[in-house]
């Protein structure tokens, strides 16, 4: 029997004595390290991985690997969790516009140019920065006291976005994206008109000679679905509600580029050709002069809470750039 949790002081829970299980004959010739995840579903895959490379989970009293294939009987102990550590990254009190919060996740209306979490180089200014200092008490990933990213949104696109607070909800989060239970849904200002519906299935590869760039136009690779209807058109121009049932790195921009209808402000995926023949002054070249950053915004997030399994759904507003594109595509503007 797994023994009793304590809590450590900053609310975060650890075993004060090692937690115990034996092996059922439903486990054999399964891993060590599925075994403990369907045991201790609480914890993510890489940290009971990191915990057993670390020698933290016993198999027989002896430290094993995970990759171990377990032969029914066995003895798995999981000792002590090493304390939780203080994330490198510095808290800063940087704006965020929180559309929910409570002791298991936040959710977030993310700001156009803000990058979600750092690396390659950037440390600060980030989104997790930001949640760092609005959480000074956050009970923490992986042994570390940070926000769990769930998924992401990039740089320029504003909108949705869910944090978890604590291992288990990021766990649970975690598996509703990869059951592909959570609705996203994007609005998207796209080049031309791609027609009143459809859907892209392809796959969904880094591109061969751009390494910035992702492609469907690939041999092998990983499945990207993305569906879309157009909500208006206009001179050059739609309005498209994009829904994804992949979380591929850029999809949605990736998909409508291919097909020829690149975001507005697009640049990386061929929109900036396109735009240098807009007629200047044009109601189109107006609206692409309006925009600073490529026009996607994750405007509705549906999902169930990790604890209660009530279904919730999130709206963020749109940003200022991307309604004032549309007034001017509209032909609103005074």
């Amino acid at each position: 029997m797994p023994s009793d949790p304590a809590t450590d002081t900053s609310g975060a829970t650890t075993t004060t004595t090692p937690q115990r299980f034996g092996v059922e004959s439903a486990f054999i010739g399964k891993r060590l390290d599925l075994f403990l995840a369907a045991r201790v579903p609480e914890m993510s895959r890489s940290r009971l991985k990191a915990l057993i490379a670390s020698g933290e989970v016993l198999v027989n009293g002896a430290p094993a690997k995970a990759a171990l294939l377990l032969k029914g009987g066995e003895e798995i102990s999981l000792t002590r969790l090493p304390p939780r550590s203080v994330a490198a990254l510095a808290p800063e009190a940087l704006p965020l516009a929180i559309l929910f919060e409570d002791d298991e996740l936040l959710v977030v209306d993310k700001a156009a140019g803000q990058i979600v979490h750092p690396g390659a180089g950037i440390e600060s200014g980030t989104l997790v920065n930001a949640i760092l200092a609005h959480c000074p008490d956050l009970p923490g990933i992986g042994g570390e006291r940070r926000p769990g990213i769930v998924h992401r949104l990039d740089k320029d696109t504003s909108g949705c976005l869910v944090v978890a607070k604590r291992e288990q909800a990021l766990v649970r989060l975690q598996a509703q994206f990869k059951a592909h239970s959570v609705d996203k849904r994007y609005l998207a200002i796209a080049h031309g008109d791609p027609g009143s519906s459809g859907r892209f299935d392809t796959l969904h590869g880094r591109h061969p000679t751009d390494r910035l760039r992702f492609t469907a136009r690939v041999s092998t690779g990983r499945q990207a679905i993305t569906e879309w209807q157009r909500l208006e058109r206009f001179d050059g121009a739609s309005l498209l509600e994009v829904r994804i049932l992949t979380g591929r790195t850029h999809q949605i921009r990736m998909h409508l580029s291919e097909a020829g209808h690149p975001l507005l402000r697009d640049a990386l995926y061929g929109a900036a050709r396109r735009e240098k023949k807009i007629p200047f002054g044009s109601t189109l070249g107006q609206a692409v002069t309006q925009l600073g950053r490529h026009a996607l915004h994750a405007a509705r997030l549906t999902f169930e809470h990790p604890r209660t399994g009530e279904r919730l759904s999130f709206e963020a507003p749109l940003p200022d750039d991307f309604a004032q594109a549309l007034t001017i595509l509209r032909g609103e503007g005074g």
